[in-house]
């Protein structure tokens, strides 16, 4: 477990309660993970936002080039970038008074973690938000298989 974990109890309220989730580096290929766990997000009734310079509409959503780009508040930030990009996403997370942020698997920054939470921000780091929703909260008719994870 990271410095900073969240408690089973916080993490089932992010999970819960959050509902506008900005998906950085959300691609239009169904293949890759960001574009399944965005499209579970929307699955159990969150409203996603896609965040990826690249892209126009992902998941019948319009997509933004970056967070600041992005109309009104935003819940938590969802990110899929390598470790040594989430850093700015993070800065960036804060500048735009998220409220919380999710670095997926794999994406691992403790200085970013610490200057979110030093910012007010919960923060959760190196764990896949559908493993996790499912965990916690059930899979609400799907199961990981259907979501090709």
């Amino acid at each position: 477990m990271t410095s900073g974990a969240l408690s089973p109890e916080m993490l089932v309220a992010l999970l819960r309660d959050c509902r506008t989730i900005a998906v950085v580096g959300l691609s239009s290929n169904p293949a890759r993970p960001s574009y399944r766990v965005a499209a579970y997000m929307q699955q159990q009734g969150k409203v996603i936002i896609p965040v990826n310079p690249h892209e126009t509409m992902v998941l019948e959503e319009p997509a933004y080039p970056s967070l600041s780009a992005v109309p009104g508040p935003i819940d938590l930030v969802n990110i899929f970038r390598r470790s040594e990009e989430a850093g700015s996403v993070v800065d960036e997370a804060i500048y735009v008074k998220a409220k919380a942020l999710w670095l997926q698997e794999g994406v691992i920054d403790e200085s970013a973690a610490a200057r979110a939470r030093q910012a007010g921000l919960q923060v959760v780091m190196d764990r896949c938000w559908l493993k996790e929703h499912v965990r916690y909260l059930g899979t609400a008719g799907m199961n990981l298989r259907q979501v090709g994870r």
